[in-house]
């Protein structure tokens, strides 16, 4: 089984437009799959031995969550078996995913996001630096690989927008907001050149070595900005874009346009943040209510 991975990933590449990350998370999962399998071709695996390593999984700990989403990969490797003629049966067809819990995201009150914004103080390049990332990722909604990923010539100031190449490399345009066009024009006249030196790079956002910056980089620099702020819940840099998404409907944004900015490719991910939004008007009814 082993040697249709490499040809299922190349599959997921080029014909369907997946992400370096989605590759990478399936790649993982299919290699625990296909070793627990053993040395088997495609038409003998069974739907008992998807079952039994589903249940292995189970054993170990592993979340519903993770549990489905490992089944999801291998769906698709099966589907594309089939498909390519390598074998007539699909062994995953009868096989129901893990109920997962839907756990709601964690988000920002608007007072934790101003603090969490002023974090950054002084006038050196990295205090620059980093408000301008922490007020482009909340204006924006951004993922922090397309934060990070963002090049000179995908923000546009003038106007006021940035495109960015999300997952299934689809671009998209996303509005920036006057303060994040002011932090990120400021971070370009005072802040980059110091940092660039006198190397070259056309990402937008680069590291104190003057290269492209990488997530875990500013997973730091947002876990450091909220600690500067008192902010005592543990976050990461998806909060903010989950914040995003929360405060644009608390403030009577439509989901169609949240969903367009998130570059979410199903209403229903975006669905989510209704429920965020529904559950902090119940406490505030509950909080605030004579008869609450």
């Amino acid at each position: 089984m082993e040697e249709y991975l490499d040809p299922f990933l190349n599959y997921l590449q080029v014909e369907k437009g997946a992400a370096r990350n989605t590759l990478e998370a399936y790649s993982r999962d299919l290699l625990l799959y296909l070793t627990f399998l053993g040395k088997v071709q495609p038409s003998d695996v069974a739907p008992t031995d998807v079952a039994n390593y589903l249940l292995r999984l189970k054993e170990r700990g592993i979340s519903p969550r993770s549990r489905a989403r490992a089944l999801s990969a291998i769906r698709m490797l099966h589907r594309f078996l089939v498909t390519e003629g390598y074998c007539t049966n699909n062994p995953t067809s009868i096989i129901q995913a893990p109920k997962a819990l839907h756990r709601l995201p964690a988000v920002l009150s608007a007072r934790d996001v101003e603090a969490l914004l002023a974090a950054p103080r002084g006038d050196g390049p990295i205090e620059i630096r980093d408000r301008a990332m922490l007020e482009l990722l909340y204006a924006s909604g951004l993922r922090v690989s397309e934060l990070v990923g963002l090049k000179m010539g995908e923000v546009n100031l003038s106007v006021g927008y940035l495109m960015t190449v999300g997952k299934g490399s689809k671009e998209r345009l996303v509005p920036m907001g006057d303060a994040a066009c002011e932090a990120v024009e400021r971070y370009l006249s005072e802040a980059r050149p110091d940092l660039l030196k006198e190397g070259e790079s056309n990402r937008l956002f680069l590291s104190r070595l003057g290269d492209g910056m990488s997530r875990q980089a500013f997973w730091n620099i947002i876990k450091k900005r909220a600690r500067e702020a008192g902010i005592v819940k543990n976050i990461s840099p998806h909060t903010l874009r989950h914040s995003f998404a929360t405060h644009l409907l608390e403030n009577g944004a439509d989901l169609r346009s949240v969903q367009i900015m998130l570059g979410h490719a199903d209403l229903s991910s975006t669905q989510i943040y209704t429920h965020v939004t529904r559950e902090r008007m119940k406490r505030l009814h509950e909080e605030f209510h004579p008869r609450g």
